[in-house]
């Protein structure tokens, strides 16, 4: 069974993923002031989400080495490209697929 701190900070990477995708969300609709545009659904579950993220990387930070944690940290630049082309039907062209390459290749010479 997995440390229950690598599960906080995994759970801490995905939901700072959504968190992000909720805000791209909400900046893509066209508001009528200011005001509206910082205080529609999207944007507000954005931040409530980010918010549990930071708790949940506390969470995960308090058990373990600050060795492991960038590696799961790293995670995120990888998932929030993919997240996008799925749910956003975002290009992931080929530089942005070596960008992606090089993060994990610098997590694995990193952790090694």
């Amino acid at each position: 069974m997995p440390d229950i701190h690598y599960v906080y900070l995994i759970a801490s990477v995905l939901a700072a993923s959504l968190s992000q995708l909720l805000l791209k969300k909400g900046a893509m609709q066209h508001h009528a002031s200011l005001w509206r545009e910082y205080w529609n659904p999207w944007v507000l579950c954005g931040y409530l989400v980010l918010l549990g993220s930071v708790f949940l990387t506390i969470c995960g930070l308090r058990g373990l080495d600050y060795l492991n944690a960038p590696i799961v940290e790293s995670l995120g630049y990888v998932l929030v490209p993919v997240l996008g082309a799925v749910f956003f039907r975002e290009k992931l062209g080929w530089r942005r697929l070596v960008g992606i390459g090089c993060i994990v290749v610098g997590m694995v010479v990193f952790y090694i």
